[in-house]
This record gives structure tokens, sequence and C-alpha cells, in this order.
């Protein structure tokens, strides 16, 4: 858990949500919201991507809202197979706006989270996207701003490399390549934090 995150429960679209809210040091200049990994394969809010984003993102001035989808933790309802889970974040954003007013909004999502991600940003129209190793090839992984920071793992087995820049290339998408890491970033978290430190929010026009 991160130290200062406030944990609560929120209405989402199956039953109780629950969400951590991570506050920056000021008042806050944007909101951003990040989605975790496959439910049914241990991802949770408290995965250390999640947490390494939603850390920098405040580090930003940003306030960071991280949740577990339906079924997870004290969430409540059942997984949906990747369809509910957007309503879901719906419900977040939805939810986060409610609270903070009509800040700039940044989606940013992990593996399923970022399958996920992609597709309410297309609703949104977000001023960052982050989508960490995308889970293309297993989810249909919309196409996304040209702005859009894709990172992925060079060594990665889950989702390898091809696949991310096979999604990529029809969209003329740059791909940032963390050279040695794998779909879980082991021992790459610095390198992961500084390039999303990098993508600046003026930077995204």
């Amino acid at each position: 858990m991160l130290a200062g995150a406030e944990r609560q429960l929120i209405a989402g679209p199956s039953g109780d949500l629950e969400v951590s809210m991570l506050n920056p040091s000021g008042a806050p200049t944007g909101i951003a919201v990040v989605a975790h990994p496959h439910p049914l394969y241990g991802g949770t809010m408290e995965n250390k991507i999640v947490q390494t984003l939603a850390r920098t993102f405040a580090s930003q001035g940003l306030v960071a809202w991280r949740f577990n989808f339906r079924g997870v933790g004290a969430s409540e309802g059942v997984y949906d197979d990747g369809r509910g889970e957007l309503d879901d974040f719906r419900a977040v954003v939805a939810h986060a706006r409610s609270v903070h007013g009509d800040l700039p909004l940044t989606l940013a999502g992990f593996s399923f989270g970022g399958y996920v991600a992609s597709h309410v940003a297309a609703e949104y129209a977000p001023k960052r996207l982050v989508l960490v190793a995308p889970a293309v090839g297993r989810f249909p992984v919309s196409d996304v701003p040209a702005h859009t920071l894709v990172i992925h793992g060079e060594q990665d087995d889950v989702v390898p490399l091809a696949e991310a820049l096979e999604w990529a290339r029809p969209q003329k998408l740059p791909v940032v390549v963390i050279p040695g890491a794998g779909h879980f970033f082991h021992g790459d978290l610095i390198a992961l934090q500084r390039i999303v430190r990098a993508y600046r929010i003026d930077e995204a026009d």
C-alpha cells in the first residue's frame, strides 16, 4: 500500500468499488486514474507497476486514483471478461471528477489495465495516456492518440514486444522499449518511473 494513500469504497456499476487516492504535496493540477493487470491472474491495485505510476503522477502534481476491478479485494461483483471492467474505470473517473472538478485527466493502465484504459481514453480524450505493456493479442486494445506513451519490456514473455509493435505499427505509434525488461519490470521500476516523469503534460498537446 502506498504511504499516505486514502482507501475508500465508492459506488460502482456492480456494487462497491475499492479505490485508493494519493494526493500531491500541493493543490492538484490534474487527475490520474490507473488500472491494474488481469484480475484472474493476481492483478490488484497494489501491483508494483500500478503503485509506481500513481506515485509518479502524484509527484507531478496530480491526484492519483487506483482501484480494484470488480471481484478484486473489497470490490463487489465478478470478473466480466473485460466488458464490465470498462464500466468500473468509467465509474472511478466520474467519481474523481465529482471530487476534484474538471481538472486535466491522465489515464494509465498496465497489461489488462492498458486494454481498459485504451478504450476509456477514446471517450474522455485525456491530456495524457500511459500504457505499460498493454495486453495486445489477448484483448482488443484500441487505437490510441498519437501522444500516447507506450512502454514495453524487451524480454516480455507475457505480451511479446513483437505483438506490441504489430499493434503500434499501423498507428505509427512510438513504443519506448526498456532493454532486458520483462513483463513485470522486475529491477526496472526506476527506469519506468524516469520515462513517465519525462512525459510532461505540456508536451502532450
